[in-house]
């Protein structure tokens, strides 16, 4: 199984605890990331229709705000269970980096040479 790309990983992250709407998730992304990422309305946009594609999301409800639709998205069990997936990824290659860290630090290497 391919890595999630960071946004389509932090787009679901935003998802994990409760639907949201597309604005809520472009500022959700923002403050999971620290602000490194910024997603683009249209990007945002392809992203949703994609995961929804490919069955990651769903359209939770949809409501009438000041006559604009703002429709909610979810996470579904199996973007549930993909997410999880991808954190354990991470979690391995962050514990091997840090292991390596580690080791570095336990030869003498000095952290941060050249």
């Amino acid at each position: 199984m391919a890595a999630l790309r960071e946004p389509t990983f932090l787009i679901l992250t935003a998802l994990a605890g409760a639907p949201l709407h597309g604005y809520g998730i472009l500022q959700q992304v923002g403050d999971l990331s620290g602000g490194d990422v910024v997603l683009g309305a249209g990007t945002l946009y392809g992203a949703l229709d994609r995961l929804a594609e490919q069955g990651l999301i769903a359209v939770d409800r949809e409501e009438a705000i000041d006559g604009r639709l703002r429709r909610y998205y979810r996470l579904t069990d199996d973007g549930a269970s993909r997410l999880a997936v991808e954190v354990e990824r991470l979690r391995r290659n962050a514990n091997a980096a840090a292991a390596g860290l580690r080791r570095r630090a336990a030869g003498g290497f000095a952290i941060g040479a050249a």
